[in-house]
């Protein structure tokens, strides 16, 4: 299955329909179990820099969900918002001049040739380094782009099961991906000769989180795939199914996995 056509519909409709921006960052932070995760993370990572500005690099913004919510929970802080697609910089640009948010910044990056230097406190990557090939570059541009004690955040699949793949002979469920995810020693593996030192990994989408990420988002999205007919049937089909669907998330979030098929990993910079 392809993935980015169907989020490029996404894309069209909120880029036609600004006013409905924050009504879908909203069901976005609800509906995906891993921004449950990387909002409480965030909401720690803050409270270690004490009440001064933090300058943060949003490293592959997508819709510019994230950056929202950093620009409003994570204050005082600057925000420079980067991302492959110039398209979607715009219109995230737009929206954010268009609400006023004086403390972000947007910019057209390819993450493989940054050049920032000891500029920022903390860098959040979120199901972004799975597209890219050339992780181990990436990595090390991470850690020249950081201040001293700054901290990288790193939201992915893994390898148990992430991308939906189980067994060796499996595709990924999202063509897009480079790779199917990491372990917690994958990353290790690639980030500390770079320089970083682990401050936190957490496994996601344990047993309940993958079946709920499945009954919300993976049928859905094959459904669509389909026709988009069925974008008619969405509203019926998550009336019936959400209630199990969030009791299953909350279990995840409220639970340490030995392994899942996402993972959460923090990693710093002396």
């Amino acid at each position: 299955m392809y993935y980015d056509p169907v989020k490029n519909v996404f894309a069209g409709i909120i880029k036609k329909f600004p006013s409905l921006r924050i009504l879908f960052y909203k069901t976005l932070n609800l509906m995906f179990l891993r921004s449950w995760y990387v909002r409480r993370e965030l909401k720690k990572l803050r409270k270690k820099f004490g009440n001064k500005e933090i300058s943060i690099y949003d490293a592959g913004a997508g819709y510019g969900q994230y950056t929202y919510f950093m620009s409003e929970k994570l204050k005082p802080c600057k925000i420079y918002s980067v991302d492959v697609k110039e398209d979607w910089i715009k219109d995230s640009e737009e929206f954010f001049k268009s609400r006023k948010i004086d403390n972000v910044k947007f910019g057209v990056e390819d993450l493989t040739k940054i050049e920032h230097a000891g500029k920022f406190d903390l860098i959040v990557c979120i199901d972004v380094m799975e597209h890219i090939q050339d992780d181990v570059k990436v990595f090390g541009n991470y850690f020249r782009a950081l201040k001293s004690n700054g901290y990288l955040l790193i939201n992915t699949p893994s390898i148990y099961g992430g991308s939906d793949v189980h067994e060796d002979d499996e595709e990924s469920f999202i063509g897009e991906h480079a790779r199917d995810g990491y372990s917690k020693k994958d990353l290790e593996d690639k980030l500390r000769p770079v320089g970083f030192e682990t401050e936190q990994s957490i496994y996601t989408y344990g047993f309940w989180g993958d079946k709920a990420w499945r009954l919300s988002i993976k049928y859905p999205m094959l459904l669509l795939n389909i026709s988009k007919i069925f974008f008619i049937l969405l509203p019926i089909y998550y009336l019936i199914t959400l209630p199990f669907t969030f009791l299953m998330m909350y279990i995840d979030y409220a639970s340490k996995n030995k392994i899942g098929s996402g993972i959460n990993f923090i990693a710093r910079k002396k």
